[in-house]
């Protein structure tokens, strides 16, 4: 919101901070909204003078207030004109100024005014929320904590719904819905009684004509799931989803039916494969866990783990993995992924490809997509300790579909060297020695970087 500022307010308010101490940065910060406030509601916050601005010292305290003098365009002249003194001669010239401004400034295009008015009744609304904010101290959110099962909403992006507001009509007398907490006059509320939308980034306000109510947003997940079932495209699926996921967050609902929502697409995303959106979603659901919100936190957490092990992110998988609570490490999928990490820092592949079999939810989604990599370090170790293996008995140890998807797999990584090669797949013996001299260069190629879609 700060972008909308002018640009000698920020220099202002940069120059007021650097003043704070921690005896009075809480006083001081609020009496700079309300000074700012006030500029918004006499229309001076981009003619007010700010580098005139003087700082007001507290009769009954030892340390500047930084309570502001706002001063006019006109009280700011006089004051440095008579600060000055000029002469005669140098008086005419800055009067002659002055008209020349003034004349410039009436002649401004009335777009440019509109557009300045609705910058700063932005400024105004975000200013509003804030101080809201500060007086209720974090007093919303524990409440939500403690009434998860009825509490809904957090503060998030604000959006006005009533009919004097420029975002378009809402409710009748903009009454508070029931899923909503800390209700304000900025919350918008949709009309659309739409089941589907396809999705389009916004690039103007919201309007509440546009958006669906929370009743009509379960009906469509409620149809999106059936249609689901039903096969058909992933590329319909997902734009209704994404428009879902929009409806719900300029509307502010957070609550255990947003975590349902963003939890099912998640699964959709890994099942075709789709990571951009997947990530997206695990995102969304880890601010949302974090908010007290229920879902299938543990489910998600091994998945997090496990995108972690494929992003080779050791550093805040070690992180991640010290701060779970004992309920986390009790849930099979979390020690699923545990067993997955063990396996992988101790090169015990036999291990790692029996993690992949019994993958449990979609853990084995995930798994896809780092398991070609951990496949070749399974070979570099085996050229260390065997001669010679069987194609037979390499499909059943590093997980492979069939015969012809090893030898398929084998020829893509340039280590298809067989003692027998022109004997039937399945019978064809590997010449382990010879995966020295190429995998190395192989792995460095194909997998020395990890780049994961939508990763954040």
């Amino acid at each position: 919101m700060a972008d909308t500022w002018p640009q000698q307010l920020k220099d202002w308010v940069a120059s007021c901070l650097g003043q704070m101490t921690d005896a009075n940065r809480d006083e001081a910060q609020n009496e700079l909204r309300q000074v700012i406030s006030d500029a918004f509601s006499s229309k001076t916050l981009w003619t007010t003078d700010w580098a005139g601005v003087q700082l007001k010292r507290s009769r009954s305290r030892t340390y500047p207030s930084l309570l502001p003098i706002t001063l006019t365009p006109s009280t700011s002249l006089k004051r440095k004109i008579i600060d000055s003194t000029p002469t005669n001669a140098t008086s005419k010239k800055a009067k002659k100024s002055q008209i020349s401004k003034s004349a410039t400034t009436n002649a401004l295009d009335m777009n440019d005014r509109a557009a300045l008015n609705r910058r700063a009744e932005r400024f105004q609304r975000e200013h509003e929320i804030e101080r809201q904010k500060s007086i209720g101290g974090g007093r919303g959110q524990t409440s939500l904590k403690a009434n998860h099962h009825t509490a809904h909403v957090f503060n998030g992006p604000t959006m006005p719904s009533r009919s004097n507001s420029p975002y378009g009509p809402g409710t009748p007398n903009n009454e508070p819905e029931p899923i909503v907490l800390n209700w304000d006059r900025y919350t918008i509320v949709g009309t659309s009684e739409e089941i589907f939308k396809d999705y389009l980034r916004l690039t103007s306000e919201p309007k509440a004509e546009q958006i669906r109510p929370y009743k009509v947003l379960q009906q469509t997940l409620a149809e999106l799931k059936k249609r689901w079932k039903e096969k058909v495209s992933y590329a319909w699926v997902c734009s209704q989803f994404k428009s879902l996921r929009q409806d719900l967050t300029v509307q502010r609902i957070k609550n255990e039916f947003t975590v349902t929502v963003y939890e099912i697409h998640a699964r959709m995303a890994l099942e075709v494969g789709d990571m951009v959106e997947y990530n997206q979603c695990q995102g969304a659901l880890k601010s949302l866990y974090e908010l007290g919100i229920p879902g299938k936190t543990e489910e998600f957490t091994a998945y997090r783990i496990l995108m972690l092990l494929h992003g080779r992110n050791s550093s805040e998988l070690n992180l991640y993995v010290g701060q779970l609570t004992p309920r986390q490490k009790a849930d099979a999928a979390v020690q699923h992924a545990l067993a997955v990490q063990r396996a992988m820092a101790m090169g015990n592949y036999h291990a790692f490809f029996e993690c992949y079999i019994t993958a449990p939810n979609m853990g084995g989604y995930i798994m896809d997509h780092f398991v070609a990599r951990e496949r070749v370090h399974a070979l570099l170790i085996m050229s260390k300790a065997y001669q010679k293996i069987t194609v037979s008995w390499l499909v059943q140890e590093l997980a492979f579909d069939d015969a012809a998807d090893a030898c398929k797999f084998l020829e893509d990584h340039r280590a298809a060297t067989y003692a027998n090669p022109n004997s039937p797949i399945a019978e064809r013996i590997l010449e382990c020695r010879s995966l020295g001299s190429e995998l190395p260069q192989v792995l460095e190629e194909k997998y020395r970087k990890v780049q994961i879609k939508g990763a954040i």
